[in-house]
């Protein structure tokens, strides 16, 4: 008697078999980061922020960063990654939570991931 075995099911949205499993498809937008030109990158996210859903997590590789919402769904800036001073600002400009003297030291892994969505407790400025 032989089994055949069959590949699971893919459904929309759920990733390989429903499982939540993502496979990274195309990026719905890209933006190539020139240095120097942080303002034109932060006005890239502003921009095309809306078009993705509640955002999920981040992923910063060596030479770019994806923002990732909770469909799977993402942006990608190309030309800056953890190693570079200006990932910081894009970083903060939607609300990951990361520490910024840590994020630049080197990984074994192809990426870092952050979650996004990072909330601020109410006075966190005030000294007292």
């Amino acid at each position: 008697m032989t089994r055949t075995l069959l590949s699971p099911p893919s459904f929309p949205g759920k990733g390989v078999g429903g499982l939540g499993l993502f496979t990274m498809s195309t990026p719905l937008a890209t933006h190539d980061f020139a240095p120097g030109a942080l303002d034109a990158a932060l006005e890239f996210l502003k921009r095309t922020r809306w078009d993705l859903r509640i955002l999920r997590k981040v992923h910063v590789f060596r030479d770019r960063f994806h923002i990732i919402d909770v469909n799977g769904d993402y942006f990608e800036v190309r030309g800056v990654g953890y190693p570079d001073a200006d990932i910081i600002p894009l970083l903060r400009a939607v609300n990951t939570a990361f520490d910024p003297q840590a994020i630049h030291t080197p990984i074994e892994h192809e990426y870092k991931e952050f979650a996004t969505g990072r909330r601020h407790t109410w006075a966190e400025d005030r000294v007292m």
